[in-house]
């Protein structure tokens, strides 16, 4: 490899100026990608050389399986993307295990008595829908009570739709955590949590924003048809009761011929 040192910038201001050993020369240009990476307070997978490591392979499992990211923990631990990955192993196989003990658990029986998995029930959802199953996704975590958060990650429209899920592995129960993973298994969405008295002014707070459900995602709109007229009977003799109040005769109903045509099937003699 090639080692380059730098230079200053180019008359443009525009590039930076770099020279190898043999004093050839040559340009970076200084894209917003450069800046980013620039201003990065160190680099993910390679230490500082002067860091002390800080944190063991007990907790970098431990972080593991509570859903940290290989890169946050190997930056917060001081240590190489290398080091976590080594030990994760057991933990990801772990993992692993759980999303397919959640998703082979029998949730219902379809009309023809076969047991649906909560997986075929999920899927047989979005399938309709245009949702291409190959590009769905599924991650999980274990929570702080010894339960598993199960996250269910498919396209639609927006770019991406998430639903999620409790599994407790020992009651082998699996519950709705959002509207999304209710709908998806149809169960009752659960309950929210009750909002404070405090009403924020700002429209874009995230208090006044309406989470998107998946159902508004793939369910047209229903347009509302007009009400179809009804004909009211109009009677052409008069009642009784209309003869005392001097009426003698009723409005005819006109024919379907007139109705159509615009004229009558056979001359009627007018009322006097």
């Amino acid at each position: 490899m090639t080692e380059l040192r730098l230079t200053g910038k180019t008359e443009d201001g525009n590039h930076l100026a770099l020279v190898d050993t043999d004093g050839a020369e040559f340009s970076l240009r200084i894209s917003d990608t450069l800046r980013a990476t620039v201003n990065q307070p160190r680099l993910t997978s390679v230490p500082a050389a002067d860091a002390v490591e800080t944190i063991s392979v007990k907790e970098i499992q431990r972080r593991l399986r509570a859903g940290d990211s290989f890169e946050q923990i190997a930056r917060d631990g001081q240590t190489t993307l290398e080091k976590v990955e080594r030990f994760s192993g057991p933990i990801m196989q772990e993992r692993e295990y759980i999303l397919d003990r959640a998703r082979e658990l029998v949730m219902r029986k379809d009309v023809h008595r076969i047991e649906m998995t909560f997986k075929d029930v999920a899927l047989a959802k979005l399938a309709p829908r245009g949702v291409d199953t190959d590009e769905v996704r599924w991650n999980t975590w274990r929570l702080p009570d010894g339960t598993w958060h199960i996250e269910l990650h498919y396209p639609n429209r927006d770019g991406n739709g998430i639903a999620t899920w409790i599994f407790d592995l020992a009651r082998r129960a699996l519950d709705a955590s959002d509207d999304n993973g209710a709908w998806l298994i149809d169960e009752d969405a659960p309950a929210r949590p009750v909002a404070t008295g405090i009403i924020h002014s700002e429209p874009t707070h995230p208090s006044r924003i309406e989470p998107t459900r998946i159902e508004d995602v793939f369910t047209p709109a229903v347009e509302e048809k007009p009400e179809t007229p009804r004909l009211a009977v109009i009677r052409e003799t008069p009642t009784p009761a209309d003869s005392q109040d001097g009426i003698t005769a009723r409005a005819k109903v006109p024919s379907w011929d007139e109705i159509m045509f615009g004229h009558k099937t056979q001359e009627e003699p007018e009322e006097n």
